[in-house]
């Protein structure tokens, strides 16, 4: 395979830098099966629960689809916590940085805050604020928000739910991810 000439990137060339464009544009391509083989192997995370990461992210989406959620709702649904194993204590900004190209102002912000509007639900049980939302009043996708979670995520957790496979969604994460990127 050609290689660029440059040590240090100050150097590079046109053609360098041409060459590593026409290798970027293929690799790109590649990202929703990349995501996709990401999100397969989230079968043993979070000890505890009683459905895998990847059950959970399945439910959650499997729930969006079938409310007839719009497809960017729908992967965002399926990658909502994407960054759990990488990223934990702000998961929900590591999976809105991975969808924020492709996706909506909407979308992506819902996917952002989701984390700290799941507190609703359990942080009363460790003496943290569930309440934390509520600095979010207010905002236009503030029940956005509250419905993702209420909907969708907190009750994905449940094993006698029937999702889809993973296989269903593929066309919905292909579609959003070859999109071009919106502009920030």
């Amino acid at each position: 395979m050609e290689k660029v000439k440059f040590t240090q990137m100050k150097e590079g060339t046109k053609e360098d830098y041409l060459l590593l464009e026409k290798h970027e544009k293929k690799f790109i391509e590649k990202t929703p099966s990349r995501i996709l083989k990401y999100l397969s192997s989230l079968t043993s995370t979070l000890e505890g629960y009683q459905v895998s990461r990847l059950e959970h992210s399945l439910q959650s989406a499997t729930r969006a689809l079938q409310e007839k959620a719009n497809d960017e709702m729908v992967v965002a649904a399926l990658l909502h916590d994407i960054g759990d194993e990488l990223a934990f204590h702000n998961h929900s900004e590591f999976a809105a940085a991975v969808l924020k190209p492709y996706v909506s102002e909407k979308t992506r912000w819902i996917v952002e805050k989701h984390e700290i509007f799941q507190l609703y639900y359990y942080a009363h049980h460790l003496e943290y604020n569930k309440d934390e939302r509520e600095k979010y009043k207010g905002h236009k996708y503030y029940k956005d928000t509250i419905d993702f979670c209420e909907n969708w995520d907190q009750k994905s957790f449940d094993p006698n739910f029937k999702s889809l496979p993973l296989k269903e969604f593929e066309p919905f994460v292909k579609k959003i991810f070859n999109r071009t990127p919106y502009s920030s």
